[in-house]
């Protein structure tokens, strides 16, 4: 039988208000855990680039205890508030909306990791990067020493590298581990970064540069712009902190 007009609107209204509150309440009830994911993803991600994380570690108590941080411009002066005077946590930094801005525009968080004995000292500077690969986005954490010299670790991520070729930044541990012990600065004291070479030639390298991954030369070179970009943007606030060291502050 053909239903009349009227009867199919108010169906269609009915039906419509249903299911929009019926997904208002999903999000609702879903909001904070979705929130607690996140928190626990971006937090798991910093301390990958110092430790090893398994699923028995408390990611979260552990990262209030090691971490401390603050958020800096281009000039390395923090900053502690917003274009509209609201506080600034560097967790909640939008890395990748940043990276949409002239380096001069964009804020760069900055996580101090202390030691767990004396929270005064601090074992590692971890700092965000973020650029592009083959096909999409890239990103990771790079850990440095408390002379801000020497690599400690590093951690990546991506959107949408080859599996087996340029998405091993992320899936292949050695990749990581290549970078460590690596220096950002050559002999003359000029900032060089740490380059992956084209290739996987399983051969040893001098202290600026890691094996490459067969097949994957533009990731590669993605990760070197990525390193070299964010590395220069977080320089004056290197030279800031080793002014204070020899001053003793």
């Amino acid at each position: 039988m053909r239903q009349s007009n009227t009867y199919i609107i108010i169906f269609t209204l009915i039906t419509t208000v249903f299911v929009g509150g019926t997904l208002a309440v999903t999000s609702i009830l879903l909001g904070p855990r979705q929130a607690l994911s996140i928190e626990y993803d971006t937090k798991s991600q910093i301390l990958g680039a110092v430790m090893n994380i398994t699923e028995k570690d408390d990611v979260l108590g552990i990262y209030d205890n090691r971490i401390k941080s603050l958020v800096v411009n281009y000039q390395g002066e923090e900053v502690k508030t917003d274009a509209k005077g609201q506080p600034l946590v560097a967790e909640k930094v939008d890395v990748a909306k940043n990276y949409k801005l002239k380096p001069e525009e964009r804020l760069f968080p900055v996580f101090k990791y202390v030691s767990a004995e004396d929270p005064n000292k601090i074992d590692a500077f971890i700092l965000p990067v973020y650029g592009n690969g083959l096909w999409d986005r890239i990103w990771g954490f790079m850990a440095l020493d408390n002379q801000l010299e020497t690599v400690k670790g590093i951690s990546f991520g991506h959107k949408a590298e080859t599996p087996g070729l340029g998405a091993r930044i992320s899936d292949d541990p050695i990749i990581s581990q290549r970078y460590e012990g690596k220096k950002i600065y050559n002999e003359q004291g000029k900032l060089v970064s740490v380059d992956m070479v084209k290739g996987e030639k399983g051969e040893p390298l001098d202290a600026h540069h890691v094996d490459g991954m067969s097949g994957a030369t533009m990731t590669g070179n993605g990760v070197n712009k990525m390193l070299m970009e964010y590395l220069n943007c977080y320089e004056s606030y290197f030279k800031k902190v080793k002014a204070q060291n020899v001053a003793g502050l």
